[in-house]
């Protein structure tokens, strides 16, 4: 067997996990796709005598691969693959599947919330607290110290976590959130109508709302909306408050933030603007 048949080898063994790695990172099957290819382009060029750890190895390219991409989004690798190298092994159809399938298991709320921190938060946490590498490894990934990368990773937590417990108000809006997110995901009208006010309110943005009807009103109205409507939504904390995102294979399509008086949904206003959906601060529960 040839060097570069044996690198190939161990690299189509990897592919899997590296792909994992790439995509909590990067959010985006096709982009975790293109950093995994990237990482091949690095090792088919690499002198690798010296390395003892390949699959390390290929993690730390990877990982730095990712954090360029975040950087700058507009950087993508042009060059033609070698033709007798690993391929791209996913398109089209299957692409889209194994993408949700990875967005689930992940947790589509976490992916949002990893897609509100910065680059070096994001490396930091995925590599630490989903992948168990030392600090004193994520270091010079991020071109900061061991104690650096720790406080970066720390940081990233306390946002994913949501930061301190939930208050007594938080936990009530909580509950009625998710029976709200249950009933529209089960297709449950009774389980609607139960946690809605009679006189709510749902206003949508251009955005969020496309062509279909931008505002309604009264539970019965509001509850056939939401019929088996919510199968992509998860609560979450909006600044501070308790609401839901909608995240169609862990992209953050729109946010929800939802009133609630004296148990029941009173008000909910749904906005998919990209740059109001930027600026809030967005936490898992």
């Amino acid at each position: 067997m040839t060097e570069k048949n044996f690198l190939a080898d161990k690299f189509e063994a990897d592919r899997a996990r590296l792909r994992g790695v790439a995509y909590r990172m990067l959010g985006s099957l096709p982009e975790a796709e293109d950093a995994v290819q990237e990482a091949w382009l690095r090792l088919s060029r690499a002198d690798t005598a010296g390395v003892d750890n390949l699959s390390a190895w290929l993690t730390t390219v990877t990982s730095r691969v990712c954090l360029d991409m975040l950087r700058s989004k507009k950087a993508r690798r042009e060059d033609a693959l070698p033709e007798d190298g690993p391929q791209p092994s996913i398109s089209g159809e299957d692409a889209i599947e194994r993408e949700t399938i990875l967005a689930d298991s992940v947790g589509l709320a976490l992916l949002v919330v990893l897609q509100a921190l910065n680059p070096a938060e994001r490396i930091a946490f995925v590599l630490h607290d989903l992948f168990d590498m030392p600090f004193d490894e994520i270091a010079p990934i991020v071109d900061r110290s061991p104690e650096a990368a720790r406080q970066l990773a720390s940081r990233a937590r306390r946002r994913v976590r949501g930061g301190e417990a939930l208050d007594p108000v938080q936990v009530a809006q909580k509950s009625v959130v998710d029976a709200f997110l249950t009933a529209s995901r089960t297709g449950d009208l009774a389980g609607l109508m139960a946690v809605l006010d009679p006189d709510v309110v749902v206003r949508a943005d251009v955005f969020a709302g496309g062509g279909q009807v931008r505002e309604l009103r009264g539970a019965p109205k509001v509850a056939a909306f939401y019929d088996g409507l919510a199968v992509n939504a998860r609560t979450v904390l909006i600044d501070g408050v308790v609401g839901a995102v909608v995240v169609p294979r862990g992209k953050l399509y729109a946010m929800l933030a939802i009133r609630i008086e004296n148990g029941k949904v009173v008000e909910i206003n749904v906005t998919g603007d990209p740059d109001r959906l930027a600026a809030a601060e967005i936490a898992t529960l």
